[in-house]
This record gives C-alpha cells, structure tokens and sequence, in this order.
C-alpha cells in the first residue's frame, strides 16, 4: 500500500551466502521479518527484498517471483524487513546477496534516497538492480523500475470521483500516507489532478501510514473539522475502510463517496459490498515476475533492463461512471491479490 523523496515506504533485510538473514518492513502497513532461499536450484541467483512479509501485497509480489524463478529454473534469495524505514537493514540485505553472488536484485526501496549509495556500490560489481514498487530518488539510481504508474493510479480515482458527484459541490478529506513518501505523494497528486482540484481545495488532510486505526482516527478527526465532508480520497483500502468505520459511526455511510487506490482482495470486495465506491487495482505479482525474468535475460545475454516498465492499472467499480473507464469487482475479485 501500494504502495513515493524520502520518496518511500518501507524495508528490509538479508540473505546470507547460503540463507538469507531477516528484517520485515512494509510500504502501507506494518510486519514482522525473515528471509530465505527458495524456488529453484539453478546456478543463477535472483535476490528479492521485500518490504514485509506479512503486508498481502509483498506476499503476492514474493509469490510472483517465487513461480518466475522455478519455471526459469533459477535461485531466488529472499529478505523482508522488520520494521517500516529500516534503510539500514535494507543495505544489509544487499551487501549480503551481492556476497552471495546474485545476478540481479529485485528491490522495493524503503528510504527512496538513502538506499541509493548501497545501489551504486551493487551495481559497480555488476548486479543488475531492478526497484519495483516504489522508485528511487532519483530513478536512474537502479537500472529499471517495474512499477503501477501511481499518478494514473491517482487520476483514475479522481476522475471517478468527479463524475461520481455529479456536480455536487466536494468538501474534500485526504487520507494520506507519510510525507515525503513517492508512492503516496504521487496517487495523492493524481487525485487531486483527475478531480481538478489542488491542495487548496482540501477541507482535511491527515496521514495514516496506510493503517486501518490510523485512518478511523483520521476520519474522525477530519469529521471533527469539518462535518460536511462528503468525498473521501484514501492511500489504500485499509485506511478507506477505517475511515468507513468512523463514517458508519457517525450515520454518514450512505452519503460520503469513498475512493482508493490498491486492489487488494479485501479492498476489492469492500468495493463489492458498497463501502469504497471506487478503486485503483494494482499488480505486484506480475511487477516481481518480470523483474525476475529481466534478470535471467541479464543472466543470459548480458543485456540489462533500463527505463520504466508500467505494471498496469485498472479502476474497479461497480458503479460505472460515464467517460471513465473502469471494470466490475468480478474481475477485480479474479486479479487481486492478498
């Protein structure tokens, strides 16, 4: 959760020669770490590190890249951080696959700006370094990003929105992610920029970390603010469902739209039952299983992945809005993830 200057999330940690050592980490949520050597036996070396092991969309992009290396016949090291931020732990983890002797690293960065020094070096030796996720500051630090467009991801909701009020005037609440994070600066950007709206237009901004409690607080305090609020845009599905829990408390379910951005399979059924009206569906396993296929191209030819690949974005409702387009749940319950 999702999901970008310190432009990151979360982090992580590990991999020794044999094994691999732990942390956890998590972009838009919270875990608890460890690390192994799995999914194939093949004398080239893949390392992953994740930002937890427990967040459902690091379990699906862990999954992805567990199911590319066995059907490529290679080794797939893998880390997860301990705790949200853990840069540290992050260089850690690199320095020991690089030891190990990984062809490529497949990395979701946690500090977008820190772990930059740490690419360098791994990319002096060799390693192909591919971010997914959440891109470094600044980008060209890694070799390639494989990642969803977060501001489309953003615009999409937003022009949602738009067509959602049907010309109602909008008090806006902004249930963010943590300053200075790319992931959340972007799909709060793209919001804003597919409702035609700036900063100035918003009633209540608060930060939530991507967290279910912090965004019930969040909306409470924003209701607290300013009653009227009547659109609400969330980082991800946790935080929208905390914030419909606050909205349900106070009998303002029924008249408040909720927009998100993930596509996880929880949020997407919540969008099912009616209580986030609109979502962007993110794909993390298809992001890990191209970046371990770039990889084994590497392995093979020497040719390296460059640039930016765009992972994919769908808007999932079942509301759909004229001049916007978007898919029912049915296909967002077969595509999500978690």
């Amino acid at each position: 959760m999702s999901r970008t200057t310190r432009l990151s999330p979360s982090l992580l940690r590990a991999a020794a020669v044999t094994g691999v050592a732990a942390l956890a980490l998590t972009a838009c949520g919270s875990g608890s770490g460890s690390s192994s050597t799995s999914a194939g036996s093949g004398s080239v070396k893949v390392g992953l590190i994740t930002k937890t092991d427990t967040n459902p969309f690091f379990v699906k992009m862990k999954e992805g890249a567990e199911k590319a290396a066995k059907q490529d016949g290679v080794q797939l090291m893998t880390a997860a951080g301990k705790f949200d931020g853990d840069n540290a732990g992050q260089v850690t983890a690199i320095e020991n696959m690089v030891a190990a002797g990984v062809k490529g690293i497949l990395i979701t960065p946690s500090d977008s700006k820190a772990i930059v020094p740490a690419v360098q070096k791994a990319r002096a030796k060799g390693v192909l370094v591919i971010a997914l996720d959440t891109p470094t500051e600044p980008q060209s630090a890694v070799d390639a990003l494989f990642a969803t467009n977060n501001l489309n991801a953003g615009k999409l909701i937003g022009q949602y929105a738009k067509a959602a009020m049907k010309g109602k005037t909008a008090k806006i609440a902004t249930l963010d992610l943590a300053p200075g994070v790319s992931v959340g600066v972007l799909r709060h950007n793209g919001f804003l920029q597919g409702f035609g709206a700036t900063d100035k237009d918003v009633a209540c901004a608060q930060d939530t970390g991507g967290d279910q409690a912090k965004g019930q607080t969040a909306m409470e305090n924003c209701l607290q603010k300013d009653p009227g609020i009547n659109l609400v845009y969330t980082i991800n599905e946790p935080a929208a469902l905390g914030a419909y829990t606050a909205l349900k408390a106070k009998g303002r379910e029924k008249d408040v739209l909720i927009v998100s951005v993930d596509g996880g399979c929880t949020g997407t059924q919540a969008v099912k039952d009616g209580k986030i009206a609109a979502t962007s569906q993110q794909y993390p396993l298809k992001m890990a299983a191209e970046g371990v296929k770039a990889v084994v191209s590497y392995a093979k030819t020497g040719k390296k992945a460059s640039g930016y690949t765009d992972t994919g974005v769908n808007l999932i409702t079942d509301k759909a809005q004229a001049g916007v387009t978007s898919k029912d749940t049915a296909f967002g319950l077969q595509n999500c993830w978690g």
